[in-house]
């Protein structure tokens, strides 16, 4: 497989076909609204829709650095599915049945998401196959039992757990032992998703300034370079973005996660590996994949590459290492041997928002009109829908125009993470245990031992993700 031709960066593979758009007029200066929004990604406009919707007197406005979608939002693998960073921490916090509320509450936002993109005509490739994820080692299969055990404990009773041959039926990943698949998931190009939802605000009537970083977040006060905005309401909707704003270097850690897309692939090739029910894919590694078949039969592939840049740095235009093109391809040849011969079009990175704790969150502060929402740790495509819709609530009640609501009791709402460690401590701890995660992988892989690496739990143990 020669990787000379790829396309590497221009943001993603998924703009690869409509290219990069036009950025909307920056902010003329001084401004006010209700509510001023931080970040134009799915967090951001999800907000900005709910609120419109439920509110449409609401003077809106969206601030955004380059254009909608230029963040996690454009590059991501296009899972749109239930999963949720920290929801055995909330059920430690809070309880059990806190959790489940949780839980569910993110079942249901696949089929919001859903809903709304086909009542507002966005066409973003959304196909509900389910989430199928894979294990081809002893201990991977031990890990995959034990999770889809727990996620039945968490109340759903519609996952469906497979042996290898109802696996390689679904989709022939070689190797491999068994399966558990949920029908709460949906394969969805992130561009056409992004870019409908940007011109759906637009339509309700919220005011969208890109080309237009924020340098300060203050109680009423977006501050540009361009001029501040002052509103009773600021949301901090910046993800993996976040250590950019003045006194959030350490709030939020920008984690790297890297993706390549073949060529189109023909009917022989899909003859062998099967996929029919385009599921999204993922595995049990430590340092896991995930992959969809797209719209036009390529495999879109993930994983994390080079994990973390010192000093919380982001990239520009999502370039990627070529020794990380060469570790995702050599996943893929793996998985799909069938697949040797096949050239990769695209290979693209972005940053994604980890909190110290990996616990996903929303908050509204009452005394100061501060909200913010994120620490999705990869699963923002849906969970954004989910916290957007929470933030609206939470102002809702906050100016008097309802009580609590389900959304605002969920546990997540409200949870304090403390910062992470300062540097060089930070890029230390997060490469060390990346290096371990894949290190215990290795010996997964070689072993018959059906128990988890020791080196993995220490690792887990250590990143606090347990």
């Amino acid at each position: 497989m020669s990787t000379v031709s790829t396309v590497n960066g221009g943001i993603s593979f998924w703009y690869a076909d409509r290219g990069t758009p036009v950025a909307r007029e920056p902010l003329p200066g001084d401004g006010s609204a209700d509510v001023c929004i931080v970040g134009g990604g799915y967090t951001g406009l999800w907000t900005a829709y709910y609120l419109k919707k439920a509110v449409p007197f609401l003077n809106i406005t969206v601030l955004e650095a380059r254009f909608c979608g230029y963040g996690a939002s454009g590059r991501n693998g296009g899972w749109l599915y239930n999963g949720i960073a920290g929801r055995d921490r909330y059920a430690k916090l809070h309880g059990h049945e806190a959790a489940v509320r949780l839980q569910q509450a993110m079942n249901g936002t696949v089929d919001e998401v859903v809903r709304v993109a086909a009542e507002e005509g966005i066409d973003a490739d959304i196909h509900q196959g389910g989430v199928l994820e894979v294990a081809y080692t002893p201990a991977q299969l031990a890990r995959l039992k034990d999770f889809h055990s727990a996620e039945t404990a968490f109340g759903e009773t519609d996952r469906v757990l497979r042996g290898a041959r109802e696996t390689a039926e679904r989709v022939n990943v070689t190797g491999a032992v068994g399966s558990t698949w949920t029908p709460h998931g949906a394969r969805l190009h992130p561009v056409k998703l992004v870019t409908g939802l940007a011109a759906a605000v637009e339509a309700l009537g919220v005011t969208i300034h890109e080309s237009t970083p924020v340098t300060a977040i203050e109680p009423k006060h977006a501050r540009t370079p361009y001029g501040t905005v002052r509103a009773p309401y600021i949301l901090r909707c910046t993800e993996g973005f976040t250590a950019k704003l003045k006194g959030h270097r350490r709030t939020w850690l920008p984690m790297n996660s890297s993706m390549i897309a073949t060529e189109p692939l023909p009917r022989s090739v899909w003859d062998a590996i099967g996929w029919e029910g385009r599921e999204t894919l993922g595995d049990l590694a430590h340092a896991y994949m995930y992959a969809q078949r797209t719209a036009d039969d390529r495999i879109a592939l993930g994983g994390r590459g080079v994990p973390y840049r010192y000093g919380s740095a982001t990239d520009n235009d999502g370039r990627t290492q070529a020794a990380t093109i060469e570790a995702l391809r050599d996943i893929l040849v793996r998985l799909f041997p069938v697949t040797a011969g096949v050239r990769i079009d695209h290979a693209w990175s972005g940053v994604l928002g980890v909190p110290r704790d990996w616990c996903a969150t929303v908050t509204l502060d009452r005394s100061t009109g501060l909200g913010w929402a994120g620490g999705y740790v990869g699963s923002g495509v849906a969970t954004a829908n989910l916290a957007a819709r929470t933030l609206r609530d939470l102002i809702q009640q906050d100016s008097g125009q309802s009580g609590p609501t389900e959304l605002t009791t969920l546990p997540w709402v409200g949870h304090k993470v403390r910062k992470w460690e300062p540097e060089p401590f930070r890029w230390l701890g997060v490469h060390s245990m990346y290096a371990a995660y894949r290190a215990a992988d290795r010996r997964e892989l070689a072993s018959s031992r059906a128990d988890t690496d020791p080196v993995a739990k220490a690792a887990d143990r250590l990143a606090g993700r347990h």
